[in-house]
């Protein structure tokens, strides 16, 4: 992991690269060099330089069974209302549906100036409480969903993955229900061997383009753990796991019952009109963690 004041040191010396007048001779190399300059500083900024980008976004159901996938689609629906508020476009890049139009896992890209910058603060575990549709005695449940929120991250420098660092294989694509949408085998199932990182794309209609799709969502987890990795240095902290789905681990929850609630926890931030959130009002939330966060 380089320091800052390694990362200084190297910014420096590229900087006097560019001002050499023969720096354009070579212009495969003059790019490479300015590439490594911009991950730098990004680096620098700590991950700010990515806040303009488009944004991956996945969205898990935990504890909860068909409440948790319930609010999986909950939660799809208020990205998809907030994006379209800000005039960004979704796009559905695999989705792992129930029989009643929830989704165990669902994954899609927001494409807008500013996506990661905004919904980078969403990631993490949400928590639904509410009189369950899904049960005959009409019990109040909790249900949790977890949000992990990726930046598109460009093919280049250290977050290249070699070919040899992954394990790919090809399958199907399907909708609801198993049927088939199409009949050749698209769908892209990428691992990338030294972290364990596993995505799965089914969007598009090419092995090609799912391809591309998943080596972009692997180049985000890599990028996130990373950044995870430094904050816990500096911290003077070990990793910390967020794996776990549950009770304790939210950073908002959602109550429809029996009040009327929406509360970040990260940021102690509430607001009432639940309906308005869920219907894309995410801003001042977005907002309340940004002033949190601002030096």
């Amino acid at each position: 992991m380089q320091s800052k004041d390694d990362i200084n040191v190297r910014l420096r010396e590229i900087e006097g690269y560019m001002g050499d007048p023969t720096f354009w001779n070579d212009k495969d190399k003059a790019q490479t060099i300015l590439k490594e300059y911009q991950d730098l500083k990004a680096k620098l900024e700590g991950g700010g330089g990515y806040d303009k980008s488009d944004v991956l976004v996945s969205i898990v159901s935990g504890a909860g069974g068909d409440d948790a996938e319930d609010f999986s689609r909950m939660l799809f629906s208020m990205y998809q209302k907030y994006a379209a508020g800000r005039g960004w476009k979704t796009a559905l890049l695999d989705a792992n549906e129930n029989s009643m139009g929830g989704f165990r896992s669902i994954s899609f890209e927001v494409a807008g100036s500013g996506a990661y910058g905004a919904l980078k603060h969403e990631a993490g575990v949400h928590r639904l409480v509410r009189m369950s549709p899904f049960n005959s005695a009409g019990k109040r449940q909790t249900s949790f969903s977890l949000v992990e929120v990726l930046p598109k991250i460009p093919d280049a420098g250290d977050l290249h993955i070699p070919e040899t660092d992954l394990d790919i294989s090809f399958t199907r694509s399907g909708g609801p229900g198993g049927q088939n949408v199409n009949k050749r085998d698209t769908a892209v199932h990428a691992v990338h061997k030294p972290s364990g990182f596993r995505v799965h794309v089914t969007s598009e209609r090419s092995q090609a383009q799912n391809k591309e799709k998943a080596l972009e969502m692997l180049r985000g987890k890599l990028f996130q753990a990373r950044e995870e990795a430094a904050r816990q240095e500096s911290r003077g902290l070990a990793s910390a796991s967020t794996n776990k789905i549950e009770w304790g681990s939210q950073i908002r929850s959602y109550v429809l019952h029996p009040y009327q609630l929406v509360k970040d926890h990260r940021t102690e931030h509430e607001e009432r009109d639940v309906e308005k959130v869920l219907n894309g009002d995410l801003e001042p939330f977005i907002r309340a963690h940004q002033t949190m966060l601002a030096p």
